[in-house]
Order: C-alpha cells, then sequence, then structure tokens
C-alpha cells in the first residue's frame, strides 16, 4: 500500500459520525481529488489516529466510517522547549520543526530583551502550521502551546519538569550531553532567551529554581538555530532509549 493522506480530526469531534470539517473536506476532495470508498488516516493530534473509509462529502464536510484506530503512548522522554518571545519571521518554520522533531510543548516567555510583546493566548494561525507538519511526517501528537506573560509564570511552570536546563552562550558552560542530560526517562524542559539573548537577572533567577546550566558550543546561535538544534539533539536521544532498554 502506498502512502496514504493524512487529515486532522480535532479530539471534540473524534467520535460517530466522523466528519471532517470544511476546511479539511476541500483539502481532501478540491486538492487531492480523493474518490468515494477509499482510505484515507484521520488523526487527533492528541495521540490517536486512524484509517477510515471516505462515505460522502460536500462543501460542509466529508462523512468517513471507521476501519482501525491505533492509540499511541506517550514517550517516555517528553521534551519541552521554552523560548524568550521573539519577532522572528522563521517561528511558523520552527512550529513544523518541533512537530516533524516530536516536541511535546512549546513555550513563547516574555524575557527582558524580546523584541513586541508576547500575546496572551496562543495565536490561531499557529496550529494549522502544526497541523500541516503532523500530516507531512505521520507524527499523532501535536506540541501544547502555551504563551507565558514573565519570568515568573515560566519558573512556575517549570516545576513539573524533573529536568530543567538553561541553554545559554556564557563563556566556560558546560556542553550539553544529549545521552546523559537528555536520554534516559523524565521530562525534560529547555530554555532559551529571546534573539538578544537572556538579561544577568534572568538567568540567576532560573539558576536559582533548579536550572542546569549547558551551552550548545562555541559559536552564538540565532534564535530559531539554537532552538532547532536543542530539539534535534533531545529527538536523536530519544531514539536511542529503546535500544538502551532492550540492551538492559
Amino acid at each position: 500500500m502506498g502512502r496514504i493522506n493524512s487529515f486532522y480530526c480535532p479530539p471534540e469531534r473524534w467520535n460517530e459520525p466522523f466528519v471532517l470539517d470544511s476546511g479539511e473536506t476541500q483539502h481532501l476532495i478540491k486538492v487531492l481529488r480523493t474518490p468515494l470508498g477509499a482510505t484515507v488516516r484521520l488523526f487527533d493530534g492528541q495521540g490517536r489516529d486512524g484509517l477510515f473509509r471516505l462515505i460522502s462529502a460536500d462543501r460542509k464536510g466529508a462523512l468517513l466510517e471507521l476501519e482501525s484506530v491505533t492509540v499511541h503512548e506517550r514517550h517516555q522522554t517528553e521534551l519541552v522547549v521554552a523560548l524568550g518571545w521573539n519577532k522572528a519571521g522563521r517561528r511558523d518554520w520552527l512550529l513544523e520543526k518541533a512537530v516533524e522533531l516530536e516536541v511535546a510543548g512549546l513555550w513563547f516567555w516574555q524575557a527582558g530583551r524580546s523584541q513586541g510583546h508576547v500575546p496572551e493566548q496562543p495565536k490561531d494561525s499557529w496550529q494549522p502550521k502544526l497541523v500541516a507538519a503532523a500530516k507531512q511526517c505521520a507524527n499523532p501528537w501535536l506540541p501544547e502551546l502555551a504563551t507565558l506573560s514573565d519570568l515568573k509564570f515560566l519558573v512556575d511552570a517549570s516545576k513539573r519538569y524533573p529536568r530543567r536546563f538553561l541553554l545559554w552562550e556564557a563563556p566556560g558552560e558546560k556542553l550539553i550531553d544529549p545521552v546523559l542530560d537528555l536520554g534516559g526517562q523524565g521530562n525534560v524542559l529547555m530554555v532559551l532567551g529571546p534573539e538578544g539573548g537572556l538579561e544577568k537577572a534572568e538567568a540567576e533567577t532560573l539558576i536559582s529554581a533548579g536550572f542546569m546550566t549547558r551551552s550548545l558550543g562555541s559559536r552564538i546561535l540565532r534564535w530559531e538555530t539554537a532552538a532547532l538544534l536543542g530539539m534535534g539533539l533531545a529527538f536523536w536521544a530519544k531514539q536511542q532509549l529503546p535500544d538502551k532498554l532492550a540492551q538492559q
């Protein structure tokens, strides 16, 4: 069987009768020209996906019949990345990469050197970027999106993460180890500053709150480059976990 096209059915609509909204239906019928009776994949972004048969479709939506469903367990190690808010044109690109690299959450927090102000809520335009990436890579999970108005909210939210890292460019910092720091079991929170870097007081607050400081290398990296590298290292470390458990 060749590649099966994927479509997003949010959790609140994951029940019989399974009906896609008008946007997904347009993609299903107008763009991909899916014939009646064809098998497609639906996912809800919360770990469920399944194979469905297309029964009917019109401008209002598509009706599908469930053939099989799979519930995917959460990984034993999940990564959340907290980024200092930044007016970066690469934010949409970063949202896509977070899905591809199985990041569990993206938090945008208001830092002292942030460009502009973080919105009170994640923007509606961010969700379609996550969905498009999940369709491409077949990830059944969508990252949690959150916006935090100041450092205090970030510190409070971090307390449920057993492993917390502050990634910054201070001279002499220990290089992050993807196996020792990011491998194994237990969720990880990774914090980065905005494009202009962290203020000294911000770093001191995070360190006092129990964050371990790590470096991503000898270069000063752009905002999105540092985030991508951190996510990539965590993704690589997670891929090693099944092999290590099998050897025990």
